[in-house]
């Protein structure tokens, strides 16, 4: 069998992490996110190789449950493939991450799902997202919604995305989904586990009445003692250990990331 044609490339480095580890890190997320019903089968989750204005992202039309480090496109800033085989195409919304990229120089990961519990605030009127749990005061900015609720297939759309971010770190897509920034991709994952949890709160706490999610003071005092570096690591060792237990991907991919 003929082996793939492959485009020539260098290396990356995110946090002291070479692109194998980011790789790694892409796929365990992916696989992750997937077994926890928030990815599924559409999504995607990318890093930023550092010093080069590409990224990487997985294959439009790979499973999210199977995806592994080699599977992995680089991307550069215009969503052109620049390094992959030959004719495998990036997700069709890849120019969401191009242009978060390419305004926001303190994104090193991105995460775009489609949780319908949570994009149910984007269904009402006058109940929106808001921080509920402790963990939601990483969206203490807020949590914008953006209008249009078409996908991001091309950059105009990716700008307009854009703005609707703004400097904060997670939103959503009226009647279709979410995008969550962070400094790394193990912070990306986390985030997203905890903006579903903070969603699916706030669900259950309205069918018992008002909402009443945390007050200014509230997410003050939480911010407080909160130690993000601690808390993703934490996390991370505590998802990843599960996963591998379950089978979702092999224990060589933990001991090498």
């Amino acid at each position: 069998m003929t082996e793939p044609k492959l485009v020539e490339h260098g290396t990356g480095v995110q946090d002291g992490h070479s692109e194998e580890t980011l790789r790694l890190d892409v796929s365990m997320s992916t696989r992750l996110l997937n077994s926890m019903k928030i990815l599924e089968y559409s999504g995607h989750v990318s890093a930023r190789l550092p010093g080069r204005e590409t990224f990487l992202v997985q294959p439009q039309n790979k499973s999210r449950a199977e995806v592994g480090p080699p599977d992995l496109l680089i991307c550069d800033l215009d969503g052109k493939v620049v390094v992959g085989p030959s004719g495998v195409r990036p997700p069709s919304e890849v120019f969401l991450h191009c242009e978060i990229y390419r305004h926001r120089s303190d994104v090193n990961a991105i995460a775009h799902f489609h949780h319908d519990v949570t994009n149910v605030f984007t269904l009402v009127e006058d109940v929106p997202l808001r921080a509920f749990k402790n963990h939601a005061i990483r969206w203490k900015s807020g949590i914008p919604v953006h209008p249009d609720p078409a996908h991001v297939d091309d950059a105009e759309r990716g700008r307009a995305i854009v703005k609707t971010l703004g400097d904060h770190h997670a939103m959503q897509i009226r009647a279709h989904g979410q995008i969550v920034t962070a400094e790394t991709v193990r912070g990306v994952f986390i985030d997203s586990v905890h903006l579903v949890e903070n969603a699916e709160a706030a669900y259950r706490a309205c069918a018992l009445g008002k909402p009443k999610p945390l007050t200014e003071a509230e997410i003050e005092s939480f911010s407080h003692s909160f130690r993000r570096g601690h808390h993703i690591r934490k996390l991370w060792n505590y998802y990843t250990l599960g996963a591998i237990r379950e089978g979702v991907f092999p224990e060589t991919w933990a001991a090498e990331a």
